[in-house]
């Protein structure tokens, strides 16, 4: 991970410092005791990996907050909020502020299970190896979703229903008629 040393302003991102790792602060660093995961509400993938986060062991207390929500505008007024929702942000409890990789590797490290892995990260090679990840996730992230409306020929994360009008056969598969049109007329909306 790019070391941090933190600032402890809200909404500061830290200054790069060789030799610093979250928990093991340089010289005139605000260690890190409690960390705030802003995560895109709207994207399957992200709602998968708060769900895993909020079920592991953890060594330093984690809380998920949806990115760009009027609750983390209310905690961190000097993040840019639009940012945070193509980018995976973490923040300390003293304003630190982690994006990209780096949070990634700041949210393993604070999980019990994933704090050796989370050193492995933070060296140059596992640097890579964490970027690519994330590159990875945003590019699942870009195919799923453009504007706001799933891809063409993309699922885009939702259930059929039979609520909705759809039906399974197992010799014909999923069938979609749509609620009140099951003669052959709907009614106008």
């Amino acid at each position: 991970m790019n070391a941090t040393a933190p600032d402890p302003r809200p909404g500061a991102t830290p200054d790069p410092r060789p030799g610093t790792t979250p928990g093991r602060p340089g010289p005139g660093a605000v260690p890190v005791r409690r960390l705030t995961v802003l995560y895109d509400a709207e994207c399957s993938l992200c709602a998968f990996l708060r769900d895993w986060l909020l079920r592991q062991p953890r060594l330093v207390p984690l809380e998920a907050v949806p990115a760009g929500s009027a609750e983390a505008r209310r905690r961190f007024p000097g993040l840019d909020h639009g940012a945070t929702l193509d980018e995976i942000t973490v923040v300390g409890d003293a304003g630190q502020v982690y994006r990209g990789p780096a949070a990634w590797v700041v949210t393993l490290w604070a999980l019990r299970e994933h704090r050796p892995l989370a050193h492995r990260l933070s060296t140059p090679a596992g640097a890579r190896l964490a970027r690519g990840a994330v590159l990875a996730a945003a590019k699942w992230r870009g195919a799923q979703w453009h504007g706001g409306r799933p891809g063409p020929g993309q699922w885009g994360g939702r259930v059929y229903r039979r609520a909705d009008g759809w039906a399974y056969d197992p010799g014909a598969g999923w069938t979609h008629t749509a609620p009140g049109c099951a003669d052959g007329t709907c009614a106008p909306r």
